[in-house]
């Protein structure tokens, strides 16, 4: 589960940064062991999808699952985030 609170913190981190890339998402995973964290394109993420999260940089979205992990939008399921850098 990733409450709003805590997603709002890991999306002001993120959005702390120059740029993202591996080390900021070296650092989210420091500051949030518990938490999965995958950094893209916001192009590569699926239209018919909302972000979870919107930021200048970047679209936050919420990945969950139990036995394979998918994209959710459902905070009890999640499990992690993806940072989608839009270009």
């Amino acid at each position: 589960m990733i409450s709003p609170e805590m997603l709002e913190q890991i999306a002001d981190t993120a959005a702390s940064f120059a740029t993202l890339d591996a080390d900021s998402l070296a650092s989210l995973k420091k500051s949030w062991p518990a938490l999965r964290f995958t950094l893209c394109s916001d192009e590569d993420m699926p239209a018919r999808l909302p972000p979870t999260l919107q930021r200048e940089k970047f679209n936050l979205f919420m990945v969950g699952g139990e036995h394979c992990l998918g994209l959710t939008t459902d905070p009890q399921q999640a499990l992690g985030v993806v940072l989608a850098c839009i270009d």
